[in-house]
């Protein structure tokens, strides 16, 4: 019921505006005659009309499909806009959840020349105070080593979230956990080991709960501060 009053709501709100920038169209721009100064007002009012297009259009959902202009191009049947276009800006609530994209994974098998080309979705966010990054890209290859060896790097879809000195990484495979500033370059790396691998008094210094079910299956963990 909230997704068809909104649907009418705007439909309305567009027609009034392509009323609009037609008649400043048909009886300003297009007008033989008329007087320069008097033309350069209309035109930046027809702009104008275009920049509230262009706010309507990214609350339109696209929901009654889309049709082909005489371009051939597949354009929205309410808002006019043509299909997957980027957009430049991004139009969000106040309140409720916001939602910006579609998830994005590794598409090809492929093993492109450099990450550039391999890229498919780098987007970064501060939100609330906590910094959202995604990095989304095919296989590509690289050197490691001072460039003495080549490598491929792996396609992967990588989500990474800082808050209060404490980054998470997940990947497809791993979920990686840092706790405090990084290191610097060159200095000694961080030892790891399993649970299991670690002597019974040195498991006091790690303050980690595991969580499990009745057939001991790993289900979480909670780190305490």
């Amino acid at each position: 019921m909230k997704k068809e009053i909104e649907k009418k709501r705007l439909k309305k709100e567009l027609k009034s505006l392509f009323r609009s920038m037609d008649y400043i169209s048909d009886n300003y721009l297009n007008k033989e005659g008329i007087d320069d100064k008097e033309l350069e007002i209309f035109a930046n009012i027809y702009q104008q009309l275009g920049m509230a297009w262009e706010f309507l259009g990214l609350q339109c959902r696209h929901w009654d499909g889309y049709r082909k202009n005489r371009d051939r191009k597949e354009v929205c049947k309410i808002c006019g806009k043509v299909r997957d276009v980027d957009e430049t800006h991004i139009l969000l609530p106040v309140k409720g959840r916001k939602k910006i994209g579609r998830k994005k994974s590794p598409d090809s098998k492929k093993t492109f020349r450099t990450k550039k080309e391999a890229r498919i979705l780098y987007d970064s966010i501060d939100f609330h105070g906590a910094s959202l990054k995604i990095d989304v890209h095919n296989s590509y290859k690289s050197k490691l080593f001072k460039k003495e060896l080549d490598v491929n790097i792996a396609a992967e879809r990588i989500v990474q979230l800082k808050e209060s000195g404490v980054e998470c990484s997940i990947d497809q495979h791993t979920i990686n956990i840092r706790i405090g500033p990084r290191k610097e370059k060159g200095s000694k790396p961080d030892y790891g080991n399993f649970a299991f691998e670690l002597r019974k008094k040195d498991l006091k210094h790690f303050p980690v709960l595991f969580k499990f079910d009745d057939n001991f299956k790993f289900s979480g963990l909670t780190i305490l501060r």
